[in-house]
């Protein structure tokens, strides 16, 4: 689905004169302001802004806005991102045996909450091809092993850019990527990790939760770094815990929170409303 509006997101060294800047520009070329976000961490002294404008009547084209623009950046030492909301992004998930956060993401994507295209869903195992199956998105196979890590990886690559994907969402794919496949997508991977991350990062963590005796459990989604569950989080919920709890409802309790959790982080990425600075990230929503 297509949206009638272009998005313009900035991060820059804070100083006098930005936001009028941006807006000036805008108006300059007929741009409507529909939206406009910023933000100021006065420990980094850095800036941040997303703004959304109305693409009927903007007189700069996808062709012509980075040439008018860059003078702009330049002179405030700007970082930035532009999303044309003509062009839908395309999104490929990721899996393992779990079905949960799958099965969460295909209904959202199905009811139109979820504005990507989705090509093609892999699995390291073939317990969920019914599930993309039903949904009528191809499903490829991709085993991995230890030995077998660079192949698989390599075949993964590949569908990536024959699909011109944009974002790639692990939905309990229970494997660790790569350093070199991860500096490939740079904040472009979304991982769900079932628990309320830093407490209790790598494997089994409501083990590890029920073992501590917590009073809550959580999940978190976050972009994916080299450092296993320790890049940015973008999102994150807790539900509270007791005595009575065993492993298994902190597992049933948790998926609840894994389903919203990672959809939530994904909506906000499909929606360009992240911006990640050093391992944090400024979330406009």
């Amino acid at each position: 689905m297509v949206l009638s509006t272009v998005r313009l997101l900035i991060s820059s060294p804070d100083q006098r004169g930005l936001i009028a800047a941006v807006t000036s520009f805008l108006h300059s070329h007929r741009g409507n302001i529909l939206e406009l976000d910023q933000h100021t961490d006065p420990e980094q002294s850095t800036f941040f802004m997303r703004v959304e404008i109305e693409l009927d009547g903007f007189k700069l084209t996808q062709e012509t806005f980075a040439k008018s623009w860059e003078p702009i950046a330049k002179s405030f030492g700007m970082r930035w991102r532009v999303y044309w909301g003509n062009q839908t992004k395309r999104m490929a998930i990721l899996v393992s045996h779990e079905g949960h956060c799958l099965s969460d993401l295909l209904w959202r994507w199905k009811d139109g909450e979820l504005r990507v295209d989705l090509p093609f869903i892999v699995g390291n195992h073939e317990d969920l091809r019914h599930h993309a199956e039903a949904a009528g998105i191809p499903f490829h196979y991709l085993p991995v092993t230890a030995e077998t890590k660079p192949a698989q990886e390599s075949q993964l690559c590949s569908l990536i850019d024959a699909h011109k994907i944009d974002l790639i969402v692990l939905a309990r794919y229970m494997q660790i990527l790569s350093p070199d496949f991860v500096q490939r997508f740079p904040a472009r991977i979304i991982n769900i990790h079932h628990s309320f991350l830093p407490a209790f990062a790598g494997p089994k963590p409501y083990h590890q939760a029920y073992e501590r005796g917590v009073k809550i459990i959580g999940a978190t989604s976050h972009y994916v770094t080299e450092s296993l569950d320790q890049g940015p989080i973008i999102a994150q919920a807790t539900a509270p815990i007791d005595h009575r709890d065993t492993v298994s409802s902190l597992v049933r309790k948790g998926r609840d929170l894994e389903r919203v959790v990672l959809a939530t982080a994904v909506r906000q990425h499909v929606e360009d409303k992240i911006l990640v600075s050093a391992n944090k990230t400024i979330v406009f929503d």
